[in-house]
């Protein structure tokens, strides 16, 4: 029907032309170091934007880092390593991360989606300040973390009801302590709702070892922390048929936790045995048909790390190495000042010197905050994501304070409005 299709060309015309920034600010450009470049907008990037840059990453031989933070100190941190390396990144809530940014004293059932909330409101606020793509993300979520999953998408509905977009850019389950039919089973049912905002579902099958958010398979049979092409090939021909937003995390040896380089059995040549597996049922012809992601980092050697990627790893999980880096820039701050550290009177200047400059929280915190910076750096080496984007650093006083663009509330914008009830 001729007007079925003039609804049609106007709603995917809003839907690419919708911006969460109602002003387009003015650039100073920073020098990448490479010449792979991706050309999405900076800021937080949902729907084609990420789709784009997912992929562009898959074809260019790279993977983004997802940084897991807890604090507004520790996202800052991120998104400068991320200018200051010209790369992409992801910053991710975990469930306990959540509860802690809503605070401890907080015993809301709900609180551990505030607290995630609340840092994807803080991301997108600062973020376009700083001139990288940006993914916002959460992390492992079980069987028994549903509940938290089921308020984030109903804060990613309502924020998409306002300004067409969700308010994360993905989601994970980690089902993979399931049953492999239902861990699939619940994917595909939170995919369905998922797909209606352009949303990617990032999922597990297969376990990662070790103890994270308080979920451990420190215990589990070691064969369980090897996917088979069999099990991958299943989730891809499940979800595929909802969308094309998603991407598996398959387990090839990873632990989580820290741990020396060797000391873990990674084996990510697995990784290229999925994709050839995947590219024979779809007579496909890209080598690597398959978004892959790679957890338990922690005591990987950088040749196995190029390996997942050249494999098509797109994303990698960094949480305890940056916990660490954190901590370790507040721990070399206080020995150096140890003596300007005892009370707020005396150090070894004079009896009656203040000592506010050094105890000063903005102090100590942004010393924590350049060592994760530096550390924050070194993955966006490791996995050559480094200078694949050009930094797009905004001028001094070009962007809106408060840059939230509501949506359409024209007759066209509540067709768009009323095609999204439905499922279109």
């Amino acid at each position: 029907e001729p007007g079925a299709l003039l609804v049609r060309l106007l709603f995917a015309h809003f839907q690419q032309t919708q911006q969460s920034f109602a002003v387009s600010p003015s650039f100073h450009l920073s020098t990448p170091n490479t010449s792979i470049m991706c050309d999405v907008p900076p800021g937080v990037v949902t729907g084609d934007n990420l789709l784009k840059l997912l992929q562009h990453a898959k074809d260019n031989g790279y993977a983004i880092p997802a940084f897991n933070c807890t604090s507004s100190s520790t996202c800052n941190a991120v998104l400068e390593a991320a200018k200051k390396n010209n790369s992409p990144v992801m910053i991710q809530a975990s469930n306990g991360g959540g509860a802690f940014y809503a605070g401890k004293s907080c015993k809301d059932p709900n609180a551990a989606a505030a607290g995630s909330v609340a840092m994807a409101l803080h991301v997108r606020a600062v973020a376009p300040y700083y001139g990288v793509p940006v993914v916002l993300h959460s992390d492992h979520c079980a069987k028994k973390l549903l509940p938290w999953f089921d308020k984030m998408l109903e804060a990613d509905e309502e924020y998409f009801t306002q300004y067409g977009e969700p308010l994360f850019s993905s989601h994970m389950l980690d089902l993979s302590e399931e049953p492999d039919e239902e861990n699939i089973a619940i994917c595909e049912k939170y995919f369905q709702r998922m797909v209606r905002m352009k949303m990617w579902l990032e999922m597990e099958i297969g376990i990662t070892g070790g103890e994270e958010d308080g979920v451990s398979n420190e215990d589990v049979d070691p064969e369980k922390l090897y996917t088979t092409p069999e099990q991958v090939w299943s989730v891809y021909e499940a979800l595929s048929k909802i969308g094309d937003m998603f991407s598996i995390a398959a387990a090839f040896g990873n632990v989580h936790g820290v741990y020396k380089p060797g000391n873990v059995s990674l084996q990510p040549e697995r990784l290229g045995k999925h994709q050839a597996f995947a590219k024979e049922k779809l007579s496909s012809e890209s080598d690597k048909p398959i978004f892959l992601v790679m957890h338990g980092g922690s005591g990987s050697t950088d040749e196995e790390i190029a390996l997942a990627v050249k494999n098509g790893v797109v994303k990698m999980n960094i949480d305890t190495d940056t916990q660490w880096a954190y901590w370790d820039g507040l721990r070399a701050f206080e020995a150096e000042n140890h003596d300007y550290l005892q009370g707020q009177i005396g150090n070894p200047t004079g009896a009656d010197k203040p000592n506010k400059k050094k105890y000063d929280p903005r102090v100590w915190i942004r010393k924590a905050e350049e060592s994760l910076v530096e550390r924050a750096g070194v993955s966006m080496e490791k996995l050559s994501s480094k200078g694949s984007y050009e930094a797009k650093v905004p001028e001094a006083g070009t962007l809106p304070i408060y840059g939230f663009k509501p949506k359409d509330k024209s007759p066209v914008g509540a067709i768009k409005e009323a095609m999204h009830k439905i499922g279109f």
